[in-house]
């Protein structure tokens, strides 16, 4: 079992963004939300071409901060995310894609019947010590 991604106590990386700053990556946020639903699927990265990438091919691209590259969401895994529209904050340091989910699942991590699941958010935080996974 991966601890990190199936374990119930938190190990929260507060040195995130430091560390994404400190490779120079010029990127903003982006929120990624199933337009029908509403639903929060995952927090991504984008810099200029890869929203370039998105409005040109109207499917969730993003910069991945762990490889240095273009990341088309569903490219391995099929859980390729439609982009409905792009919207960017009043300070323009963040954006949100609204989605549609080509199939069920959006995150990486399995469930239980080895089913992607359809968000990243799917433990709740119950205290400083405990995770707990939502039904």
């Amino acid at each position: 079992m991966n601890e990190l991604e199936e374990g119930t106590r938190p190990a929260l990386d507060f040195d995130k963004l430091a560390g994404v700053a400190a490779t120079g990556a010029r990127v903003v946020p982006v929120v990624l939300q199933d337009a029908e639903s509403g639903d929060v699927l995952f927090i991504g990265y984008a810099n200029d071409q890869a929203l370039k990438a998105t409005l040109d091919e109207r499917i969730a691209v993003l910069w991945s901060t762990s490889r240095n590259e273009l990341w088309r969401k569903g490219a391995t895994s099929g859980d390729v995310l439609r982009v409905v529209d792009v919207r960017v904050n009043c300070e323009q340091n963040s954006l949100l894609y609204l989605v549609d989910r080509t199939t069920g699942g959006a995150c990486h991590t399995k469930d239980a019947s080895g089913q992607a699941r359809p968000t990243c958010y799917y433990r709740s935080v119950t205290d400083t010590e405990t995770l707990r996974h939502l039904s």
